[in-house]
């Protein structure tokens, strides 16, 4: 076995992986900024309004969750840290955002970079759609049941 041409495959092969990554990555990262720069992503978060009523969410949940599917948990964390300082979200809102978010971030991020190494990108979306979907309407109707999170609002004192 030629250990020289396992560490040139492995190197080669991982480069050529990482390259994938970086053609999908680059330009999402951009368009990310160009639409948060012109606010596009504040007008888009109306359409999902259908979908945060669905969940049982509060329309102000709409941004947040929309930034989360499209950018990652990493965008949407802070997005919702800043919604519930500014007192826009409710105990709920945090806690379904968090459960949908879990199963179902960066969809559409994850899904190029999973296709880029050669994955089945619409079985994948499907399936972490669904998740998220099913996950957090059957916690979004448990949460309504008991009632635990009733019209709390986060604010910055807590």
């Amino acid at each position: 076995m030629d250990v020289t041409a396992i560490l040139k495959e492995a190197l080669f092969g991982s480069l050529s992986s990482v390259l994938g990554i970086a053609k999908v990555v680059f330009p999402l990262m951009i368009v990310m900024q160009v639409a948060k720069d012109y606010h596009l992503l504040d007008h888009l978060s109306k359409y999902l309004k259908p979908l945060t009523d669905f969940l049982g969410m509060s329309r102000n949940s709409g941004f947040p969750l929309m930034v989360g599917i499209l950018f990652g948990l990493a965008y949407g964390a802070g997005v919702i840290v800043q919604s519930a300082k500014e007192g826009n979200l409710t105990r709920k809102d945090m806690v379904l955002l968090s459960v949908f978010l879990a199963s179902c971030h960066a969809v559409f991020e994850d899904v190029l970079i999973f296709v880029a190494i050669g994955a089945n990108g619409w079985l994948i979306l499907f399936a972490r759609i669904a998740a998220g979907l099913l996950v957090t309407y059957a916690v979004s109707k448990r949460l309504d049941k008991t009632g635990i999170y009733d019209d709390a609002i986060l604010s910055s004192e807590e």
